[in-house]
């Protein structure tokens, strides 16, 4: 080591570069091998890999089950349902909002509907698919339509605070009751986006509605809303493989805690904090922070 000390700077074995400054120490073979699959429990990697967000997952699988140990899900209050005095045809959710006889009819053929106008914007969606240029997928499809009796408590909450509007109005207006999801790798995030948002709007769909949570410390996407010439509507989000897997398959369940009223305030910290976690290991792909959020007049 002390012969090369003595090469001029720049030469290229010497220690030093050309402006005299010290070369950066090559990394050793340990320093190359693949990482261990042995998984990593005990504690998280430095901050400089915090882009290796799939050495994580099994560790956030122990955390999981080590929440669930603390607050089991046996243990968590119960909403109190009684449906032996509602009227016959009438339908209350597990969160005690009725709908009456007939406007759960209507609630229902409203709901038909929106389903029926799916399947033309699902097959146009297979068709954005096959036809972008950046390599986007689909992932969820089969989770698409929302819940019938998620659509119908949303209808019944609404209804609580807005007794005029009608079953119809309310159901076309979730932004949600029709959800697809586009993947893309990070590398090609950006440019994938905004040519997946060209190809819908060939097809004669407006975006009404962008949200970008590329900053948000418990979710990373972006979520749109879109409207159908018909006066329909249906979210699209935007995620990478690793974005999709932190919300679908890590912190769903968290997720659907937090927005549970019954969920204490000690427990519901805990989730938010186990969300930032997640979230944090998930590679933000370049440029998808300055993606602008949008939304129409009037929306």
């Amino acid at each position: 080591m002390r012969a090369l000390e003595t090469l001029p700077p720049g030469h290229p074995s010497s220690p030093y570069l050309a402006d005299g400054s010290r070369r950066r120490e090559r990394p050793s073979l340990r320093d190359l091998e693949l990482p261990d699959e042995k998984p990593v429990n005990d504690r998280p990697l430095p901050p400089e890999t915090r882009d290796q967000y799939w050495t994580q997952v099994t560790r956030f699988t122990g955390m999981w089950a080590d929440h669930l140990h603390k607050w089991p899900k046996d243990k968590q209050p119960a909403a109190s349902v009684d449906r032996s005095q509602d009227p016959p045809g009438s339908w209350r959710s597990d969160s005690n909002v009725l709908l009456k006889a007939e406007v759960h009819a209507q609630a229902r053929e409203a709901i038909g509907n929106v389903q029926q106008a799916e399947r033309s914007a699902t097959g146009h969606v297979h068709d954005v698919e096959r036809e972008n240029v950046h390599g986007g997928w689909l992932e969820g499809l089969d989770f698409r339509l929302k819940g019938e009796d998620r659509l119908k408590e949303k209808v019944a909450e609404v209804l609580k605070r807005e007794p005029d509007r009608t079953p119809k109005e309310v159901v076309r207006e979730v932004p949600d009751a029709v959800r697809y999801t586009f993947c893309l790798r990070a590398e090609d995030y950006t440019n994938g986006y905004q040519d997946i948002q060209h190809r819908l709007e060939a097809f004669g769909y407006e975006m009404i509605y962008s949200k970008n949570y590329w900053n948000d410390p418990e979710y990373k996407g972006i979520n749109t809303r879109w409207i159908t010439p018909d006066g329909n509507r249906f979210e699209v989000q935007f995620h990478t493989q690793e974005s999709y897997h932190a919300k679908q398959e890590v912190t769903h369940d968290a997720y659907e805690r937090i927005r549970s009223p019954l969920t204490s305030r000690a427990e519901r910290t805990e989730l938010k904090s186990f969300q930032s976690e997640v979230t944090s290991w998930v590679l933000v792909p370049d440029g998808a922070e300055d993606i602008p959020d949008y939304k129409r007049e009037g929306i």
